[in-house]
């Protein structure tokens, strides 16, 4: 089974995709070093997806996710894609959603979203403010949450 806390808590999605499946943890406060932003150099930099809940599907073989994702100022989310779909809502800040396959959507807080399984996407903070978006996935219990590109 994928432990999606300790994948959720790194740095970001980046780390997650770059771990893939990880290890079951226990150890709090390794998960709580995970969770510290790593810096500010790069543009995904002090992202942070937080897990809220997660609990198996009533379809076989999915489970319903749920994160806060942050996204510091002047930085984005990252290229990725989800095994399943996504369905968020923008508590905070403003976010240019960009698309490999159609174009942009500019969010702000409020507006909700839904993102098609396996699309690639980035989430661009392009307000004053910490983005703050609310993050519920349906996604394939067998795949990592978050695929990076």
């Amino acid at each position: 089974m994928i432990n999606r806390r300790f994948l959720l808590r790194t740095s970001g999605v980046a780390a997650a995709g770059a771990l893939g499946v990880a290890a079951l943890s226990t150890d709090a406060e390794a998960l709580a070093r995970a969770e510290r932003p790593m810096g500010d150099s790069g543009p995904t930099d002090g992202v942070t997806r937080t897990l809220l809940q997660e609990h198996p599907s009533p379809a076989e073989g999915w489970d319903a996710v749920q994160t806060l994702v942050r996204i510091p100022r002047h930085k984005e989310s990252g290229r990725h894609s989800h095994p399943g779909v996504e369905v968020g809502y923008i508590i905070e800040g403003a976010v240019l959603m960009r698309f490999d396959d159609r174009p942009p959507l500019r969010l702000r807080a409020g507006d909700p979203f839904f993102i098609p399984e396996g699309v690639i996407h980035n989430a661009v903070n392009v307000g004053k403010v910490t983005t703050m978006m609310l993050s519920t996935y349906v996604v394939d219990e067998t795949k990592p949450l978050v695929t990076t590109y």
